[in-house]
């Protein structure tokens, strides 16, 4: 199964929280507040978030967090990135010809279409959408009706 781990899950959820209002700092107190995540958790995702570039920071006592760039700017694959590294279905997907078996493999090629599709879904979804604050509401009924149409019938 395809899982994102905890800890990118919980930035995504701060960088949600920045995007709400991206003129303001924010501190890893209030933070951890507004979102009920631990204050250490927080601090270890937004320092990961701060080396990646998608979050700035300034020190002292009006200091804080906030968005390198606007949320439309920010997209999943980007935040997925930061936190998780670059995403491969399978190793040849990571990296061509680093496959003991590449020569012999007839799977390889399709799963590397698999995984540039995901990638582009990711690289479409911006932290405005993931957020809500998109203008489209996220319609889940119609996403599940179009996934199970787009499933071919089993026999």
């Amino acid at each position: 199964m395809l899982r994102i781990s905890k800890m990118t899950d919980y930035a995504t959820v701060l960088l949600g929280r920045l995007a709400t209002a991206p003129e303001r700092q924010w501190t890893t107190a209030q933070l951890a507040a507004q979102t009920h995540l631990p204050a250490p958790t927080v601090s270890k995702a937004l320092k990961q978030l701060h080396r990646r570039g998608l979050v700035t920071s300034t020190r002292g006592l009006h200091g804080g967090y906030r968005l390198a760039r606007p949320a439309g700017e920010i997209t999943a694959a980007q935040i997925l990135d930061a936190l998780e590294g670059p995403m491969a279905l399978i190793e040849c997907a990571r990296q061509v010809h680093h496959c003991s078996i590449e020569s012999t493999c007839g799977v390889g090629r399709a799963w590397q279409r698999v995984n540039l599709a995901i990638r582009r879904s990711l690289q479409e979804i911006t932290l405005l959408e993931l957020a809500g604050l998109g203008a489209e509401p996220v319609r889940f009924a119609a996403l599940e009706r179009q996934l199970r149409t787009a499933r071919p019938e089993r026999s």
